[in-house]
């Protein structure tokens, strides 16, 4: 009995429209290189096909651990004088330097010089407020403290300032108009971050973008600016108390030139990149100066000009990336709102302003590695990636019509079929394609003829054992679906697993793999069936199915 597929053949070609459309778009014309202009307009290539930047980061995680301890020495201070306990100093006895050092303990706090008897109260107050992220011990004979970052939130803390950092770092590079970056924790070292951005030929200005989120700070000038660090620590008897440190700049402002000079500063920052919720460039209109015009939160806001009114007269120092970059006197009080003024370049002055509108890393990075995938490589790799591919498909269509004569036409059209739908899948979800994905798609073209010689040899058997053509095709898929399935949903999940776990072009040939084995699910069973079925209906009575 022959039957009605009208709806099934309409099913599949509408779907081949859809596909289409989803691979090219509405392209500018008919020719080849119109065609190929529009595929790659839907189908993004990958950081090893199109070129572009690749960098391996390392956080300072320390430097994130320091500043939540400055943090608590500046809470611990104020406690205890709301308390009306006297202490002599509060400080951090092991400076963090400017690079992670494995020797540092950055989240140690001493509290120096109680006064007699008031050693327990003390305690109660360290305990009451901190216990649950530090400890506390001492009290003895010397009457101090020792206040120590427990080990889990230290951990947790640095756990989160990298992906935080990964964050900040995405939001950056999003101005950048990159079409489908990788960034991600880099699992093969700690505390690092892989950046890979296809089509950035121009690794200077990424790096600048990115070197540029180092955190930036307003502290109090305590001295300066001197000619070197020998001077500066002359100014304060040849030893930096435990509150206040050394920092380099230029400070042009307040030099009147661009010569590196030496600053003492308060240790503990007024306002960190944490406390700006916007920034605006703009350009002075008396100076003709670039300026940065900034906005705090609120909580913020109330701090600074809580500090401001009390310090009318005295200098802050702008620290940026460790050095600072400008030093400014404090005319009047100062709540949410202010400039930044400088000698900043045209390009300096935006990606300060990028980087306080998109959030300061809570630390500064060092590259570890930084390279560029050129685009002639990535040219040769297209190329030959999809000489292979077509001349796999082909090689597997000739043997299919070989082997399988009439029936090999029916795996032809499915598996043509096939790679229609992987690219339009691609195509409408924005994925990246990478030379680790054409594997991909040649790997779906080698699970697309397995399914189709599973189900041939089975109708091959059903022939042989004398069932009519009909009766033979409905038992050669009924009998291989349940293999089918299984073979593919093993593989799927060994491509959600590469998903899950590896870096980008690991992650496009596990995305071509899926996508490819989803589509080849439909066009081994439904399509080929209907294309089986459609060949049925026009063979005569007694003629053999040709397989």
């Amino acid at each position: 009995m022959k039957k009605n597929l009208s709806g099934r053949i309409a099913l599949i070609i509408g779907l081949l429209a859809i596909c289409i459309y989803g691979i090219i778009g509405v392209p500018a014309g008919v020719s080849g290189k119109a065609l190929m202009a529009a595929m790659t307009q839907r189908i993004h290539l990958g950081l090893d096909l199109r070129g572009g930047a690749h960098l391996i980061l390392q956080v300072q995680v320390l430097e994130a651990v320091s500043a939540e301890t400055d943090n608590t020495v500046e809470r611990i201070q104020q406690d205890l004088k709301k308390a009306g306990l006297s202490f002599s100093q509060v400080y951090k006895p092991y400076p963090l330097s400017k690079t992670d050092d494995p020797t540092a303990k950055p989240g140690v706090i001493r509290v120096e010089g109680i006064a007699p008897g008031k050693a327990s109260d003390v305690r109660s107050t360290l305990e009451g407020k901190y216990s649950n992220e530090y400890d506390v011990t001492g009290g003895g004979a010397d009457n101090s403290f020792t206040v120590t970052m427990k080990q889990p939130v230290e951990l947790a803390l640095e756990k989160k300032t990298v992906q935080t950092a990964i964050e900040t770092i995405r939001d950056r590079v999003d101005t950048l108009g990159v079409s489908e970056p990788v960034i991600q924790e880099y699992g093969l070292g700690q505390n690092q971050i892989l950046v890979e951005l296809p089509g950035i030929e121009d690794l200077d200005r990424v790096k600048n973008l990115i070197q540029e989120t180092a955190r930036l700070e307003i502290h109090a000038v305590v001295g300066g600016p001197y000619q070197d660090e020998q001077a500066a620590m002359a100014s304060v008897g040849g030893a930096v108390p435990p509150d206040e440190e050394l920092v380099h700049g230029s400070g042009a402002m307040a030099t009147g030139s661009d010569a590196d000079s030496v600053y003492v500063l308060q240790r503990i920052a007024i306002v960190a990149g944490t406390d700006f919720r916007s920034a605006d460039p703009g350009t002075d209109s008396n100076t003709g100066q670039r300026t940065v015009h900034f906005t705090l939160t609120n909580e913020a806001g109330d701090k600074f000009y809580e500090y401001t009114s009390a310090n009318v007269g005295h200098s802050m120092a702008v620290v940026l990336g460790g050095r600072v970059k400008e030093v400014a006197n404090i005319e009047s009080a100062i709540r949410d709102s202010g400039e930044i003024r400088g000698s900043f370049s045209a390009d300096e002055v935006e990606i300060l302003s990028k980087m306080l509108r998109t959030g300061a890393l809570p630390a500064s990075l060092i590259y570890l590695e930084d390279r560029t995938v050129g685009a002639s490589l990535g040219a040769d790799s297209v190329k030959e990636g999809v000489t292979a591919a077509i001349v796999g498909v082909l090689v597997v269509m000739i043997f299919m019509l070989i082997y399988y004569r009439g029936s090999g036409i029916n795996a032809d059209l499915a598996l043509i079929l096939n790679l229609v739908i992987l690219l339009g899948f691609m195509g409408y979800t924005g994925s990246t394609l990478t030379l680790p994905g054409i594997a991909g798609v040649i790997l779906t073209i080698g699970m697309g003829v397995d399914s189709n010689v599973l189900i041939f040899e089975r109708i091959r058997e059903e022939v042989r054992a004398g069932k009519a053509p009909s009766a033979a095709v409905d038992q050669g898929f009924a009998h291989a679906w349940v293999t089918i399935v299984d073979t593919h949903v093993t593989t799927i999940v060994s491509a959600a697993i590469l998903f899950l776990f590896g870096t980008g072009p690991v992650k496009g040939f596990a995305v071509t793999l899926t996508f490819g084995l989803a589509a080849n699910l439909f066009t081994a069973v439904y399509v080929s069936r209907v294309i089986f079925e459609a060949h049925l209906n026009k063979l005569k009575p007694g003629e053999l199915v040709s397989i």
